[in-house]
């Protein structure tokens, strides 16, 4: 086990799924300008993984989700010396077309299958999600949603 990370910060990333497809934000002026990434951030003191993908979805997209599962979770170490570990949720949509509520942090929302190409560049943390055992358990959840 390496303690070169003391204290990582825990995030999320949601999967929106509304029939057989997930939303895909393009960030702007924020941590990762110009990458791809579902919905997410920082779970705050208190708030379970669940509940910050809900919140979180709600805050960038204006969109209402349900049932909020972890699939699996994964470490980064980012470039500028910070480390988080990423909880990935896959969350039902239930109602709302995807807004940019804050346009600080995305330029754009997109809807994608699961087996189309990926938007390029990827936001960091999804280098070790495509990577893990988590992205196995995240796309069989997927294809059941």
């Amino acid at each position: 086990m390496t303690t070169d990370c003391p204290r990582p910060h825990p995030g999320i990333g949601c999967f929106v799924v509304r029939n057989g497809r997930f939303l895909m934000g393009r960030r702007h002026g924020a941590h990762g300008a110009g990458t791809w990434s579902v919905p997410g951030g920082w779970i705050e003191w208190g708030e379970s993984p669940e509940a910050a993908a809900i919140r979180e979805v709600r805050e960038e997209t204006g969109m209402l989700v349900v049932d909020a599962r972890v699939a699996g979770a994964t470490t980064t170490s980012h470039p500028e010396g910070m480390c988080s570990v990423t909880l990935w949720v896959v969350a039902r949509w239930v109602s709302g077309e995807p807004v940019v509520m804050e346009p600080d942090k995305y330029a754009e929302h997109r809807w994608y299958g699961l087996d189309e190409a990926l938007p390029a560049p990827l936001f960091e943390v999804w280098e070790d999600l495509l990577g893990s055992p988590a992205y196995g358990e995240l796309r069989a959840m997927l294809s059941e949603a």
